[in-house]
């Protein structure tokens, strides 16, 4: 069963558009998570539902940063908390723990709390709950893909950065949501091998995808806080402004021709 309540948490802009952002919690089982929706007030009517799968540091300012710009095209959006509590890392070492523990179950524990999320945006009054849409950045990446390879009815769902192995590939009719990977060309998280078994498995199973190589981009490219955090841990990981912002209009673009 699953409970929601709202804690108001306005924002208005000073030009035209009305930012409208809540904290939320919505209840799995006895776990509690922390969402945070965002969209237009000055927009009338329902409009498409994004979902915003954090990265494996949690449901952090990069989530929600994300979830502001997507209200700002129009959207309705819900960064999601996979972690419960709203728990967030500031070590990989946590970070990994957090996220190893979905990862490993993703079948189970982690659809369970996808669908928890995407229930909320549902039934969210500005939302069409028609038309849903999910992204998510590096493991909210490879969450998305996996949400998609289990047949969840989504119009499409978009990767940055993400993970692209799996251990339950995609199955031919089985993939109802389209496919978009933007994906650091210098992104050593990322093989070529990996890259290849993947291109292999949408062609196999039908899918309506696509893999788009940011040049120079390496894992993390759309986080500004990806450099401090490389340098602090030892980590590969750097922001870089020409990928993200590329990758943001092939979103863009991308959501265009889904929602059409």
């Amino acid at each position: 069963m699953i409970l929601a309540a709202m804690f108001l948490a306005v924002f208005i802009s000073p030009v035209a558009a009305a930012l409208v952002t809540q904290d939320i919690q919505y209840k799995l089982g006895e776990t509690v998570f922390k969402g945070y929706t965002a969209y237009d007030d000055s927009i009338e009517g329902k409009r498409p539902g994004i979902l915003v799968v954090h990265e494996w540091w949690g449901h952090n300012e990069h989530a929600r940063t994300r979830a502001e710009m997507l209200a700002q095209l129009g959207y309705v959006a819900l960064a999601v908390d996979m972690y419960g509590d709203g728990k967030t890392a500031s070590h990989p070492d946590t970070a990994g723990a957090f996220a190893g523990e979905v990862v490993q179950n993703m079948q189970g524990l982690g659809k369970e709390r996808f669908i928890a999320a995407l229930e909320q945006l549902k039934n969210h009054p500005m939302t069409d709950p028609g038309k849903i849409a999910a992204i998510g950045y590096c493991f909210g990446g490879g969450t998305v893909l996996h949400m998609a390879r289990y047949g969840l009815d989504l119009d499409g769902v978009v990767s940055f950065h993400g993970s692209l192995a799996t251990e339950t590939p995609a199955q031919p009719g089985q993939v109802k949501a389209r496919v978009l990977v933007c994906n650091g060309a210098a992104d050593t998280m990322v093989t070529a091998e990996q890259i290849a078994a993947f291109e292999q498995e949408m062609d196999a199973a039908g899918v309506d995808y696509r893999l788009i190589n940011y040049a120079g981009a390496t894992h993390s490219f759309t986080n500004p806080a990806a450099d401090a955090l490389g340098e602090k841990f030892g980590m590969p990981i750097a922001y870089n402004a020409a990928a993200d912002q590329k990758s943001w209009q092939d979103m863009q673009d991308f959501f265009k021709e889904i929602f059409q």
